[in-house]
Order: C-alpha cells, then structure tokens, then sequence
C-alpha cells in the first residue's frame, strides 16, 4: 500500500518560500497511473486542492495558487516536493500530500499522508 509522508519546516516567516516534501513508500511515482498532488487545510476552514503531478511529469495546478507554487519530483528518491513562494500568514495551514493511482474519473485509490502543521509567521 502506498503511503506518503510529509516532511518540511513547521515555521515559514513571511514572505520567504515554503518547500515542503513527500516521500512515497509501498509503490513507485513511475508507476503506471501513479500521481502525487498537494492539500491543505486551513485552520476553521474546508480542505483546499493545490495541485498534482501526474506520472508523466506533467503538473496541474488550482488558478488560485498557480503564479506561486510548483511541484517537482526526485524519482530517484521516490519523492516529490512542493514549493509555495511568498508565502503569507493565509498560508498557515495543514498541508497533506496523497499519492495514488488515477484510472479514470470513476477510479481511483488516494493514500493520504499524515499532514505537516505549517505557520506563517515572524
């Protein structure tokens, strides 16, 4: 079973970049159908997608957040990684990474990490 892992700073100050990454245990991001994408959750509020990267390498990204995130991928470490620029005390959240297998819009297997507490904050 595929199981992500989230690692990275707990305190990010404002303005600066937060890189958060994912390791992926129990399958490989190579694998056929494999993609790897980016939640948070504010505190008090729902649950936000931020975007994926899908096992051809190819990224999508929510309009919101677009002109200041990436995803990139190490497959030689089995990982992928976010990167949120100019970040601001909005940003404070529980950032999940799932990883998992997209078929189709009817199928599809998500494995959840545990969440990363992230503070925006001097």
């Amino acid at each position: 079973q595929v199981q992500p892992q989230e690692s990275g700073p707990g305190l990010v100050k404002p303005s600066q970049t937060l890189s958060l990454t994912c390791t992926v245990s129990g399958g490989s991001i190579t694998a056929n159908y494999y993609y790897g994408s980016w939640i948070r959750q504010p505190p008090g509020k729902g649950l936000e997608w931020m975007g994926a990267i899908a096992v051809s390498g190819n990224t999508y990204y929510s309009p919101s957040l677009k002109s200041r995130m990436s995803i990139s991928r190490d497959t030689s470490k089995n990982q992928f990684t976010l990167q949120l620029t100019s970040v601001t005390p909005e940003d404070t959240a529980v950032y999940y990474c799932l990883g998992g297998y997209y078929y189709s819009d009817s199928r599809r297997e998500d494995y959840w990490g545990q969440g990363t507490q992230v503070t925006v904050s001097s």
